[in-house]
């Protein structure tokens, strides 16, 4: 669930996720922050507890982030036991940067060679497949790339991976956000005037008037809407979406 520049707004969206979560006790609560336009630096939260018990999810609810991109993420494991190491968002470094990815879905029998830099701590498919993905984007590019070029080797490689089964992620370095369904993603993107936003599942209301200025931009990215009174769309199955600054860029 991407978010960008969005303060107070985040932890409301983290309380419905919260909830949901205590109802469904068989998930556990990884998050990730990003403030890339503090010198690249980057604020990571990650916790095996379940979400709707877990004190690093209040820390955040009651945390004023504010940050151009925000990955968060739910984990009802698949693959690996449930340990702070298999935590979703995984974040890894390339030319500088810090890379964070999270996926959701499950990959049969993806296992590649990993033969650089990038190795996984945990033993979970996703975080090798983010270890792999690392791997041949460093192979495919000398330096950093403009976005447009790391769009056109992400669209190469994300088929070879979700050949292998449910490959909905999230992958940001900070300069944009991508994202690819093979199921389940939609988005949203909010401006100026901002309305109120009704959750979905739960008996909140958000009003990013509130939390935003006129200049602000925002991009939601969620595996299923999370309001009822917004204009989601939905991915198309393989599709890959790049957002930069608050908007779909591509």
């Amino acid at each position: 669930m991407p978010l960008h520049g969005v303060g107070h707004a985040l932890a409301k969206l983290l309380l419905g996720e919260r909830e949901r979560g205590r109802r469904q006790r068989g998930q556990r609560f990884g998050s990730g922050d990003r403030a890339i336009e503090q010198h690249r630096r980057l604020r990571h939260f990650v916790d095996h507890a379940a979400a709707c018990d877990s004190p690093v999810a209040e820390l955040i609810r009651n945390y004023p982030i504010k940050s151009r991109n925000v990955v968060a993420h739910i984990r009802k494991a698949t693959q690996g036991q449930v340990a702070l190491q298999n935590c979703h968002p995984f974040v890894r470094e390339l030319w500088g940067r810090y890379w964070v990815f999270a996926h959701n879905g499950d990959l049969k029998d993806f296992r590649p060679r990993l033969h650089g830099s990038f190795h996984p701590v945990g033993n979970t498919d996703s975080e090798h497949a983010f270890c792999w993905l690392m791997q041949e984007l460093a192979k495919s590019h000398a330096d950093v790339p403009s976005v447009e070029e790391l769009t056109l080797t992400l669209r190469e490689l994300t088929p070879r991976v979700a050949k292998h089964g449910t490959f909905n992620y999230m992958l940001s370095n900070g300069q944009a956000l991508w994202s690819h369904a093979s199921t389940n993603l939609w988005s949203i993107e909010r401006q100026h005037p901002f309305m109120p936003a009704h959750l979905a599942d739960e008996d909140l209301a958000i009003d990013f008037a509130r939390h935003t200025t006129p200049q602000d931009r925002v991009a939601v990215v969620v595996t299923a809407p999370l309001t009822t009174n917004e204009p989601w769309s939905a991915f198309e199955p393989g599709e890959l979406r790049v957002f930069v600054d608050g908007h779909r860029a591509g």
